[in-house]
């Protein structure tokens, strides 16, 4: 009589160890794309799961995220992750019509769904169009029935699809469909235009996602297949996406960095103990030193100095910082921004604290200022130049910051200049955004620079983030 009790009690365990052991492997991928979920975050997760349930992929999303997240910049990673362990691949691997649609068809079928914000239409024309335009290597033809090993060659590319699909000729088409008579409908129309497309790329990316992982399975792509978080992206390698999302993330990260400053300064803000005057105190008490006498701490902000390499290679990597130290320049008594190619010029004024930085900055620095002569970097003539003419903003209270990556173009790194910069000044630091390994290769000179300034290794958001958070004044 009890039989059939005990096999609905199994029938019905089955689900939730399954669901345990996903969220499980879900927080340990997490983890190892950076993004730090402890034991008590899993617990909020599992418990957000059973009061949310499955039946609304948004929601539990959205409550997953609101437990296990913590930074800003680890969303996108999230959302990809998310979509593999919970969304999960198809139970059959997508065929190709016996009649594929004709691309003109089918993009004139999605210029009409994106003009519309037709949302059903568009995520299944992104399963369509993938189908029908992003398999390769046999992907899609019904060749294989299970996963498959990594050197198959075998895939889906979202890169292809929209390739073929030409978003920007789309975003006009979408345009010219919502109507509008004057320039500002026509500007505001592009904007929603560019939000509907990148809408569709997504939906196509994570169907491309979804499918690889049913091909080589879920936790290669989970590994291999997702994108870095903003936070991590190198400078030297972001996309203008990525150099987009970065500029977004400068006001919250200075408002964090300078929360950090100010929790530092009241903790030390009492000074060190003068142990004279408080030996000369105890005698009042017998020789027991009950109350300490504090030496008066020196208040006052230091001045900071940046001077930054805005060539080619590492133009990402100074804008943002330029940016993060002007939105921290309450820290400092006076910040003074420098630039340089192969000349060197005064660029404070192109910065203010307060307004969000604007595209293209450093164009149009190039283009108004004086840091480049010819437009190949050369540290010597830079570093001769700030010598010569701004020398006099560096003094004993003057920390100076020198952003760039140090290849020369082997050219002299005029290490005497360096010397005399390093002299008058208080401190001085160098953040690289190349890593360590190749400081000494091809034509840089980081190692000659290293034995004259501390050079920190800056390759993205997240080690910049530690090191401005350690040389930050106290």
């Amino acid at each position: 009589m009890t039989a059939p009790p005990r096999r609905e009690q199994r029938a019905t365990d089955q689900p939730v160890q399954s669901m345990t052991d996903r969220l499980v492997d879900f927080v340990s991928i997490l983890r190892e794309h950076g993004i730090t979920a402890g034991p008590s975050e899993t617990v909020d997760a599992a418990e957000a799961i059973r009061a949310l349930g499955l039946s609304d992929t948004n929601r539990l999303r959205s409550g997953l995220a609101a437990t296990l997240l913590r930074r800003n910049g680890q969303r996108s990673v999230f959302d990809q992750l998310f979509d593999l362990y919970f969304l999960g691949p198809g139970e059959t691997q997508p065929m190709l019509p016996e009649t594929p649609e004709s691309l003109d068809s089918l993009r004139d079928r999605l210029v009409s769904a994106l003009t519309q914000d037709d949302r059903a239409a568009t995520t299944e024309l992104a399963r369509q169009a993938l189908t029908e335009l992003g398999g390769y290597g046999g992907a899609g033809t019904g060749q294989t029935s299970g996963p498959v090993s990594a050197a198959s060659g075998m895939g889906w590319s979202s890169y292809l699809t929209m390739k073929t699909l030409e978003p920007e000729d789309l975003i006009d088409r979408i345009v010219d469909g919502m109507g509008g008579t004057s320039q500002l409908d026509t500007t505001v129309h592009t904007i929603e235009a560019q939000r509907r497309v990148d809408a569709f790329r997504t939906a196509v990316q994570t169907e491309a996602r979804l499918r690889s992982a049913q091909l080589r399975g879920t936790d290669y792509i989970a590994r291999r297949g997702i994108e870095s978080a903003t936070d991590q992206v190198d400078f030297l390698g972001a996309r203008e996406q990525d150099l987009a999302e970065m500029r977004r993330l400068v006001t919250p990260l200075a408002r964090k960095l300078a929360t950090r400053l100010a929790a530092r300064r009241k903790k030390s803000v009492r000074g060190q103990i003068d142990m004279r005057r408080t030996l000369r105190r105890s005698m009042a008490t017998g020789g027991v030193p009950i109350d300490p006498v504090l030496r008066a701490r020196k208040h006052g902000r230091p001045d900071l100095v940046v001077l930054a390499d805005l060539s080619g290679s590492v133009t990402g990597f100074a804008e943002f910082t330029l940016q993060l130290v002007q939105a921290l320049q309450d820290q400092f008594s006076r910040v003074r921004s420098f630039g340089f190619i192969d000349t060197c010029d005064e660029i404070t004024s192109y910065f203010t604290p307060g307004e969000p930085p604007t595209p293209g900055l450093s164009t149009r620095i190039i283009r108004e200022s004086r840091v480049a002569r010819f437009g190949s970097s050369n540290y010597g003539e830079a570093l001769q130049g700030f010598t010569d003419h701004y020398l006099d903003a560096l003094g004993p209270r003057t920390s100076l910051l020198i952003l760039g990556d140090a290849r020369t173009n082997r050219t002299d790194p005029n290490l005497e200049a360096l010397q005399l910069m390093c002299d008058r000044a208080k401190h001085t630091y160098w953040l690289n955004p190349e890593p360590a390994r190749s400081w000494s290769t091809g034509d840089s000179a980081a190692g000659v620079y290293a034995e004259h300034v501390t050079m920190h290794e800056c390759r993205n958001v997240k080690q910049l983030t530690e090191v401005v958070a350690r040389l930050l004044p106290a």
